[in-house]
């Protein structure tokens, strides 16, 4: 996130946009808030991040301004940073995070509360309807089902942004357009039975149950299945069945399915999975360990065809499949 931050501020910075006490950054007023400072290493030519107490105050006025979609200020980064000035050959970007903590600046966000619908709305037009998903059901889907209410409380700011966010127990939401992506490569109309391995927070499992049938999710780990579970109950999620288990094994009990998404990387294709796909049915599924490829399997009178759609990163799938080799 920070890499592309810089390249955006080199570009304001280049311009004169934002150049220090002559934009009206102060630097004189000084309030004790994180901050970070992203300083150039000319030997190596990278970016490094540093923590430090000091932030500009004008940045609670800044905060109070508003940009696009009702946000705060700075166009793609007003939800991730609060206000920008420049001093010599540092750059000082203010958060809207507490970097310690990891918790909202809740001076931040008292300014401008989150507009969460306009932001599903944003996310779907910038992040997932440009890059090439054209399936109009997906797309409702995606913009009604509220993403903030599946990541922990902390991260809801950043919820409708192009990038993971950790859920706990060393788990991640997948980024937005990943999630709509794979969902359009099961070309759901409704009427189908889906199993999701990886239930993680209950998000891809909520998109899945307003575009099919039934939805029966796996997840390995225990705190993440009871957690999803009552999540989507309480959301009103009841055509969702969640499991506690294995998912390399599959659901043997509800088998055959007619899409199967996988939302954890095993290194080779689990055979359960491939012979609990149905007679014309589809698996979305990440292969690989370091580098990852994201597959779409179909089954056509009972032989697989395979085709790789894009690079992907995921976290890897455990249990039973990290002993499994071809």
């Amino acid at each position: 996130m920070y890499r592309n931050a810089v390249f955006i501020l080199i570009l304001f910075l280049s311009s004169g946009l934002f150049a220090g006490e002559s934009k009206g950054l102060s630097q004189n007023k000084i309030a004790y808030l994180p901050e970070v400072i992203l300083e150039r290493d000319k030997e190596r030519r990278s970016w490094r991040s540093h923590c430090t107490t000091q932030v500009m105050s004008d940045a609670v006025a800044a905060q109070k301004r508003p940009g696009p979609s009702g946000n705060p200020i700075f166009g793609s980064l007003r939800r991730c940073f609060s206000v920008m000035c420049h001093r010599g050959h540092r750059t000082f970007v203010a958060p809207c995070t507490d970097l310690k903590s990891g918790t909202p600046n809740r001076q931040f966000y008292s300014a401008t509360a989150p507009n969460y619908a306009n932001l599903r709305k944003e996310m779907v037009e910038t992040q997932i309807r440009a890059r090439g998903v054209r399936d109009e059901r997906v797309l409702a889907v995606m913009e009604r089902v509220e993403r903030h209410l599946f990541v922990p409380e902390k991260y809801r700011p950043f919820a409708y942004e192009d990038n993971p966010l950790p859920i706990g127990e060393g788990q991640t939401i997948s980024q937005p357009y990943i999630v709509a992506l794979m969902t359009e490569l099961l070309e759901l109309k409704g009427k189908e039975k889906v199993l999701e391995i990886g239930t993680g927070s209950g998000y891809q499992a909520a998109i899945l149950s307003e575009l099919a049938r039934k939805v029966y999710t796996i997840e390995i780990l225990k705190p993440l299945a009871e957690s999803a579970g009552e999540r989507l109950k309480k959301l009103g999620y009841k055509n969702v069945l969640v499991k506690c288990g294995d998912g390399y094994q599959g659901w043997q009990e509800y088998a055959p399915f007619d899409g199967i998404i996988v939302t954890c990387a095993p290194a080779y294709i689990p055979q359960p999975l491939v012979e609990q796909l149905a007679e014309g049915g589809k698996m979305v599924i990440p292969v690989g360990e370091y580098f990852q490829e994201l597959k779409l399997l179909r089954k056509t009178k009972g032989k697989i065809t395979e085709k790789s759609i894009i690079p992907v990163r995921f976290v890897p799938m455990t249990g039973e499949s990290l002993g499994v080799v071809p």
